[in-house]
């Protein structure tokens, strides 16, 4: 995947998101991956193949870690579905996407990487390593 086009402080974020199995990437310089940073914080949009056998695996696991991890001291992340409007647009499989907001330009994305690595699956690549969903 070329990170040329993201800032790269986004790299290491990017790389672990990639290496998550059911996360849909390509061979575009952005790699299917957005990115951007504002006065209030960061953020990283991608989307999931949503037929992958790991897909809701994988957005419940990442929601636990960004969002729920603890309750006394929380990650300043956000990670939640974003989507055009469906009636111009399409279905979920197309246009569904899922993003990471941080609201604290202090924490940055390889940091959060760094929360995600220790806590998801491991090796994240490893489709044996993620449970199976019931």
């Amino acid at each position: 995947m070329d990170m040329t086009k993201h800032d790269r402080g986004f790299h290491k974020l990017l790389t672990y998101l990639a290496r998550i199995p059911s996360v849909r990437t390509n061979d575009t310089p952005w790699g299917g991956f957005g990115s951007g940073m504002s006065d209030a914080g960061w953020w990283v949009k991608f989307s999931l193949k949503l037929d992958h056998h790991l897909a809701w695996n994988a957005v419940q696991e990442i929601a636990y870690v960004l969002n729920e991890l603890s309750l006394s001291e929380r990650l300043p992340t956000v990670f939640k579905p974003v989507s055009p409007p469906p009636y111009l647009n399409g279905g979920p499989r197309d246009y569904l996407g899922w993003v990471i907001e941080c609201q604290d330009r202090d924490t940055r994305p390889g940091t959060i990487a760094d929360w995600m690595e220790s806590r998801l699956p491991n090796p994240v690549e490893d489709e044996a390593a993620w449970p199976e969903a019931e």
